[in-house]
C-alpha cells in the first residue's frame, strides 16, 4: 500500500479563494489573515508536484499573525488543520524551557506532530481495511456463539450439498440447494446441521438480534511496537515510556484476559484487536513520517510571552534561551522520534501573539527571519461581534437553541436582543481587558443562565429573548462598571 493510496487529503482541489470561502463559514473577518495562510496552503501542493531537484529547495514561508486575543488567529489554525488533512499540531511557546531547565524542550513539539502523523495514517489504513475485518469479526462472534461450528463448516464446505438459511415469520428454516428446496437435507448430515444452524445465526447477527446476548472475548494487550519507537532518541519525559517498551518485548509483548461482555461490546473489542493485527507498524511509521516532514503544521501560540523587553536579565535569559532552541527547529534540523528521525524543513511554522506587552522586534532577529510573513488581525467592532452570533455554521445562538431545544424549550433570538450583546461585549471589551470574541460567551451564558437552570419547568414552551429580556439580566452587571469587570 503507497502514501497514495493511504492519503485522503483532497487539498489539491481547493483554490487560495476556495480555501478563504471555507474559512468564511466560521470565522467571521479576518481577510488578510486567512489570504496569508490560503497561500501557504495551496503552495505546500504546489511543491510537491515540482521535480525533486527543485522541490527541496523551497522553504515553507512560515507565518507571524499578531492581534489581540479572541479575534481569531487560533481559530484560523484550527480551521485550517481540518480543511486540509495534514498533521497538526498546536503547542504554548509559553510551556517550553530552555535545554537545561526543567520542562519541555522544544524538540517535543515535532515529536508530537509525528504522533499526530502516525494516528491518522493508522486510522486512514484501518478504515480502509474495515470490512475486509468486520468479515473476520462476524466469523468470530459466531464462533463466539456456536463452538465448534467453524470446524463442521470446513467439513461440509467441500461437499456438493451447500445449504442458503433464511429465517420467516416464525423463525423457521428454509434450505435451498441450487433453487430447490428439501426439507429432508438438514437431517442427512450432521455437518451439514452445524452448518446450518451457524448460517441462522449468521442471519440473525446481521439482523442485530443477538447485539445484548453475553458471550466471553479474551481481551489482547498487544503491545506491536515500531523497531524505531524502542530507543528513539528523545528526553527524560520519554524514559519511562523507552522502558515500558523494552519490558513489554521482554515479557512477550502482550497480555491477555478474559471477560463476559455482550455481542456489541464484543464486535467493538475484536473489531480494534483484527485492524491492529492487520496493520503493519513500521509501515505506518514510514508513511507517517514522511508525512510529517512534507505536510505537517505546527501551530506556536503565544510566542509574544517568550519575546524578550529591554534589559536582559533574569527570566529573560531563560526566555531567549528557548527562542534560540526553537531557531534550529524553524530553520530544519534533524529530530529523533520514536517512529524515526524527522526534517524538519519543510514543515509550515504558523506563530500567534497578541504582543500587546512587547513587539515582534523584541524576539531575537534571527527568529524573525523565519517569519517572514506578517499577519496583522484587526480588533472586533459590535459589527463583527453581530455577525459572530448569525453567520458562523457554529455561531453561539445556534448552540444554544439546539442544546436547549434537548429540553423541549424553544428560544428565539430578536434581532435587537442580537444588537443589544453585541454591543455589550464591544462596550466591555473598550472598558475591560479586551478579550474578543470570548467576551460574547460569557454575555449569552449570563443572559441564559436562569432559563438553562429551569429548562424542565419551561418545557413545551416558546422563549424569545428580547433586548429587554437582556438588559433585565445584564442591568446591574453592566451599570456597575467594578462589577462587569468580574462578571463580564
Amino acid at each position: 500500500m503507497t502514501e497514495e493510496t493511504v492519503r485522503t487529503v483532497n487539498l489539491e482541489e481547493l483554490t487560495p479563494r476556495q480555501i478563504v470561502d471555507r474559512l468564511d463559514a466560521y470565522i467571521i473577518g479576518q481577510h488578510n489573515a486567512k489570504k496569508a495562510v490560503a497561500i501557504a496552503l495551496r503552495n505546500r501542493t504546489r511543491r510537491l508536484k515540482l521535480p525533486e531537484d527543485i522541490r527541496e529547495e523551497i522553504a515553507p514561508k512560515n507565518i507571524l499573525m499578531i492581534g489581540p486575543t479572541g479575534v481569531g488567529k487560533t481559530e484560523i489554525a484550527r480551521r485550517l488543520a481540518k480543511l486540509c488533512g495534514a498533521p497538526f499540531l498546536k503547542v504554548e511557546a509559553t510551556k517550553y524551557t530552555e535545554v537545561g531547565y526543567v520542562g519541555r524542550d522544544v524538540e517535543s513539539m515535532i515529536r508530537d506532530l509525528a504522533a499526530v502523523s502516525y494516528n491518522m495514517v493508522k486510522a486512514e489504513m484501518q478504515e480502509q481495511l474495515r470490512a475486509s475485518a468486520e468479515k473476520k469479526v462476524e466469523e468470530s462472534l459466531l464462533d463466539l456463539l456456536l463452538p465448534g461450528s467453524g470446524r463442521e463448516e470446513k467439513k461440509t464446505s467441500g461437499d456438493v450439498f451447500k445449504s442458503e438459511i433464511s429465517l420467516n415469520s416464525s423463525d423457521s428454516e428454509s434450505i435451498r440447494n441450487e433453487g430447490e428446496y428439501h426439507e429432508s437435507a438438514e437431517k442427512e448430515l450432521q455437518g451439514g446441521e452445524m452448518y446450518s444452524t451457524r448460517e441462522k445465526f449468521r442471519i440473525m447477527l446481521r439482523e442485530g438480534k443477538l447485539e445484548n446476548r453475553s458471550v466471553e472475548v479474551t481481551i489482547h494487550h498487544s503491545n506491536r511496537i515500531p523497531a524505531m519507537e524502542i530507543f528513539a532518541g528523545g528526553n527524560m519525559e520519554d524514559l519511562e515510556a523507552g522502558m515500558q517498551n523494552i519490558t513489554a518485548m521482554l515479557t512477550g509483548g502482550s497480555r491477555s484476559k478474559r471477560r463476559q461482555v455482550t455481542v456489541a461490546e464484543a464486535r467493538k473489542i475484536l473489531l480494534e484487536e483484527h485492524l491492529d493485527r492487520m496493520i503493519d507498524p513500521d509501515k505506518v511509521s514510514d508513511i507517517a513520517r514522511e508525512r510529517a516532514e512534507q505536510s505537517g503544521i505546527i501551530f506556536i501560540d503565544e510566542i509574544d510571552k517568550i519575546a524578550v523587553r529591554g534589559e536582559r536579565g533574569g527570566q529573560d535569559v531563560s526566555r531567549e534561551g528557548v527562542q534560540r532552541d526553537i531557531l534550529p527547529i524553524v530553520e530544519g534540523s534533524n529530530v529523533n522520534t520514536k517512529f524515526g528521525v524527522i526534517d524538519t524543513t519543510h514543515i509550515l511554522f504558523i506563530a500567534a501573539g497578541a504582543f500587546n506587552l512587547s513587539k515582534p522586534s523584541d524576539l531575537i532577529p534571527e527568529l524573525q527571519g523565519r517569519f517572514p510573513l506578517r499577519v496583522e488581525l484587526d480588533s472586533l467592532n459590535a459589527e463583527d461581534f453581530k455577525r459572530i452570533l448569525l453567520e458562523p455554521k457554529n455561531a453561539l445562538t445556534k448552540q444554544y437553541m439546539e442544546l436547549l431545544r434537548t429540553e423541549n424549550v424553544v428560544i428565539k433570538f430578536s434581532e435587537d436582543a442580537i444588537d443589544r450583546m453585541s454591543f455589550l461585549a464591544a462596550d466591555v471589551n473598550s472598558r475591560a481587558e479586551n478579550i474578543g470574541a470570548r467576551r460574547l460567551h460569557t454575555i449569552i451564558e449570563t443572559v441564559l443562565e436562569d432559563l438553562s437552570y429551569e429548562a424542565d419547568a419551561h418545557a413545551g414552551e416558546t422563549v424569545e429573548i428580547t433586548c429587554s429580556y437582556v438588559d433585565l439580566r445584564l442591568k446591574d452587571i453592566v451599570q456597575d462598571q467594578d462589577l462587569s469587570r468580574y462578571i463580564l
